[in-house]
């Protein structure tokens, strides 16, 4: 396998037209075999808005991305051919199961011709239409790193909000409940529909109290034997990490994974079976320090190590 041209690395930071980690743009099929994608878009939050400025503001802040990783020594822009391939296009903005479409229909050519997919976004609503652009076989396992189940169902009359994909993606038949682990869940919530769909649909469920008794280490074990060897998705919503290290993010909880423990968390899934990822509910105007950014970028290093690895 041939590896990223990474002439841009050579350049200033602070020059040149911002890439995510400074991989060459690309839309060519046969020019890369993982794609890092942005989806600008928060029309489906139940809250405050924003998250439709994190691809750009990601794209911003990875260009401190470093090729080679500190802990394990793997490269993963030697391993393989990497590419930014732009943004989701919207026709009809202002509607919110057209833009879904749109998202899917970006993503069908490349899940077609078997590329892996690294996403930013955009709000978690993203992540139902890559799902069904994925068009699996036969349904994905799902780590899912988060606050909320994301497993509600409608919503002020829509069904596809922000707070939904996955139960969305469960009806769909495109992730398996049983190979499913949420972890890092938490807060109050106004109904516990969320929770009761994800305990009686199957899935495993790590609140934060959980989590903090088990430790890294036990969490990442129990991730492990939830998903096996089976085709896995990675989605990682920003607040699943403690608003301390991520304020920039739409609906942000307290008391949340912090930034180590997060790192740990993803360097632990080495070896899995990730077919793609994605990073969502970056909302910058929320973190003028544009700390929430360069986290978002770091973690999505973290998941392109495990895609290329």
């Amino acid at each position: 396998m041939q590896a990223t041209d990474n002439t841009s690395h050579s350049l200033p930071r602070y020059s040149g037209i911002p890439t995510f980690m400074r991989a060459p743009f690309s839309q060519d099929l046969n020019a890369f075999d993982i794609g890092i994608a942005g989806v600008p878009f928060d029309g489906g939050v139940t809250a405050r808005t924003g998250a439709r400025y994190g691809p750009r503001e990601i794209r911003n802040m990875s260009s401190m991305t470093r090729a080679i990783h500190h802990v394990t020594g793997f490269n993963p822009f030697a391993a393989c051919r990497i590419a930014d391939v732009g943004d989701v296009p919207f026709t009809d903005l202002f509607h919110l199961e057209h833009s879904l479409d749109d998202i899917r229909r970006f993503f069908v050519p490349f899940f077609a011709a078997g590329k892996k997919m690294l996403t930013a976004g955009g709000d978690h609503s993203i992540t139902f239409p890559i799902l069904q652009a994925v068009r699996p076989a036969q349904p994905l396992g799902l780590i899912h790193i988060d606050a909320h189940t994301d497993t509600w169902d409608a919503f002020s009359g829509s069904k596809f909000t922000h707070g939904s994909p996955f139960r969305r993606a469960v009806e769909a038949g495109l992730i398996d409940p049983h190979k499913t682990v949420q972890i890092g869940i938490r807060g109050a919530q106004n109904s516990d529909t969320g929770w009761k769909f994800s305990h009686e649909s199957g899935m495993r469920v790590i609140f934060i109290e959980e989590f903090e008794r088990m430790g890294v280490d036990a969490v990442v074990a129990e991730a492990r034997r939830v998903v096996g060897h089976d085709a896995t998705y990675l989605s990682l919503d920003i607040d699943g990490l403690d608003p301390v290290f991520a304020p920039g993010t739409g609906t942000p909880e307290v008391g949340g994974i912090t930034s180590r423990e997060a790192l740990q968390l993803l360097r632990g899934l080495a070896g899995l079976n990730i077919m793609s990822a994605d990073l969502v509910e970056v909302a910058p105007p929320y973190d003028p320090s544009g700390n929430t950014a360069l986290l978002a970028a770091t973690l999505m290093y973290e998941e392109l190590c495990l895609l290329a690895g």
